[in-house]
């Protein structure tokens, strides 16, 4: 069986935040704000229009909503600049396009990333991966809910590094969501496993385990029992 799997890419494969740290640094000089400017009268309605699926790298830059939307309009400004960001894991993209050729797997990589000056994100993020060692990527730049578009496509797995996607995945389709999770796991929202998300703390280690899935168990049992046995959730509750 071929399995179809879908990659996230800023948080997960891309380093995004460090590159929104050093962009941020650069305009405000510094990425803590400053009581003058959280008190610049910007409303939740603006927060609201100001946040997507990127800003949450910047709750950790602690920028008001101004700087915020300032950042962004700075980030579309800037001619190509996703093809600016270093992987998380060097590497692992190689590792990716190897085994998704040996093993058939068919993959596709999912962003909202907005866009700027130069070529569409789209194509920027296919020349990016192509630099990185994968050859003819198909890059879905997407609004819609991440289950939504894994029912729509049939998808088998969905790897992400944000908890709500990864939720949206389980609710919304019979794909099984592997999340990445890089912080401290106390940190980990505690329905995650309950929900019957995967947790992982890297990429490759995501890697490690998409091999075994696609690797025929002695016993004789499905794809996606080997899913949940591998990711620990052979008990967890099935959605």
């Amino acid at each position: 069986m071929t399995l179809r799997i879908a990659f996230d890419l800023d948080g997960t494969l891309a380093d995004m935040e460090s590159e929104l740290v050093l962009q941020a640094n650069g305009l405000f000089g510094q990425t803590k704000s400053t009581p003058e400017a959280a008190a610049d009268g910007d409303s939740d309605q603006a927060v609201a229009e100001a946040a997507n699926e990127n800003a949450s790298a910047l709750i950790k830059l602690d920028l008001t909503p101004r700087q915020q939307r300032r950042l962004w309009k700075h980030i579309e400004s800037i001619e190509n600049f996703w093809l600016t960001l270093d992987e998380l894991e060097p590497g692992v993209i190689r590792r990716l396009a190897t085994l998704a050729a040996e093993r058939h797997w068919e993959i596709i990589f999912l962003t909202k990333r907005p866009q700027t000056v130069g070529a569409t994100a789209q194509v920027q993020t296919q020349r990016w991966l192509e630099s990185k060692g994968f050859k003819l990527p198909s890059v879905f730049v997407v609004q819609r809910s991440r289950g939504r578009i894994a029912d729509a496509l049939g998808l088998d797995i969905v790897v992400d590094d944000r908890p709500e996607n990864c939720l949206d995945v389980t609710v919304d389709s019979k794909a099984r969501a592997i999340l990445v999770w890089r912080e401290d796991e106390k940190d980990l929202p505690a329905a995650t496993r309950k929900l019957g998300i995967g947790v992982v703390k890297s990429v490759s280690e995501c890697l490690d385990i998409l091999v075994k899935i696609d690797t025929p168990a002695a016993e004789s049992s499905g794809m996606m029992d080997r899913v949940k046995r591998l990711l620990g959730l052979k008990n967890a509750a099935s959605l």
